[in-house]
């Protein structure tokens, strides 16, 4: 570990010590990162487990004056404002989800790296698409697409309509890193009480190389489509006996079907990397995609091996 993930974990309120499954929501204090929260201490009460909040107090690591002038308001000081965007964020998480047991945590070091680092013992992390960064152009935050490659649990990035209901999409392309993804969307409609869809994209040509249409007509290309996506499911049906799904066979690239799908849907859930031929891109371009344009929440889940 070296030495900005060492500063990372060291968290300058304890309050979210505890031990025991939890969720993390990151906070900056932006609405979208409020936004957040509010799922977040909602995904907890579901779960029934507890919420950490957590704020990165990056000002430390520039060695900077933290405490307030002597000639300055008391609340004027860097670490009384990084901990009223702590106490603000807290105290909304309270009142969204009462019996749920909420904690801060006021952690110096980098956004990026705290909550990476601390999503290692997390049952789930959400974060919002925007935050309070300097790059206002930018439709997804950089915390959000770095935790979807990087983080230790399943990522929950908060987007698109405020309240969104419908089904939950589950994207199946039937690659082994999707199995994870699976067996999350399966909880997540259970635990929310929502009808299940999976939908599996096909087409004939998935791009200038393929030359999949010189030797399978669109039947064979279909019907071998069926096939992924009745063999993804079935590999958790088991694990999930009082859920069910309904497979989607749908003609497109995924990108443009799942971007059309999110419109209706409450939740898209997907892998983070999927059939490409780029084993080395932590996170698919369909993942990428849905991470900055999609219409609802996405959730990027990641294998334990990926």
């Amino acid at each position: 570990m070296g030495r900005s993930e060492e500063r990372a974990t060291t968290a300058e309120t304890g309050a979210g010590a505890g031990g025991g499954p939890f969720v993390l929501v990151g906070t900056d204090g932006s609405p979208s990162a409020l936004g957040a929260v509010e799922t977040a201490a909602r995904e907890a009460g579901q779960r029934g487990v507890r919420l950490v909040v957590a704020h990165a107090f990056i000002w430390p690591l520039f060695r900077v004056a933290l405490e307030p002038s002597l000639y300055g308001p008391t609340e004027s000081g860097l670490r009384r404002q990084a901990q009223i965007v702590l106490d603000t964020a807290v105290a909304r998480a309270k009142a969204v989800a009462p019996g749920t047991e909420v904690s801060g945590e006021l952690i110096a070091g980098e956004p990026l790296v705290v909550l990476a680092t601390r999503s290692r013992g997390a049952d789930l992390v959400v974060v919002g698409s925007r935050g309070t960064g300097a790059f206002g152009g930018l439709v997804v935050g950089s915390v959000a697409v770095h935790l979807a490659t990087h983080a230790g649990c399943p990522v929950l990035v908060v987007r698109g309509r405020e309240e969104p209901d419908g089904p939950v999409v589950l994207a199946v392309d039937g690659s082994p890193d999707s199995d994870a993804a699976v067996d999350f969307a399966f909880a997540e409609a259970s635990a929310r009480g929502a009808e299940l869809v999976a939908v599996h994209a096909w087409t004939e040509r998935s791009g200038p190389g393929d030359l999949t249409s010189l030797f399978h007509g669109a039947e064979e290309v279909h019907a071998e489509a069926g096939r992924v996506l009745d063999a993804a499911l079935a590999r958790v049906a088991e694990r999930h006996p009082g859920t069910k799904a309904e497979p989607r066979l749908l003609r497109g690239k995924p990108r443009e079907v799942l971007l059309e799908e999110s419109a209706h849907a409450q939740l898209v859930v997907m892998g983070a990397r999927g059939r490409g031929g780029f084993a080395g891109l932590l996170l698919g371009s369909v993942s990428h995609a849905l991470l900055h344009h999609a219409q609802c929440p996405v959730a990027v889940v990641r294998n334990a091996r990926g």
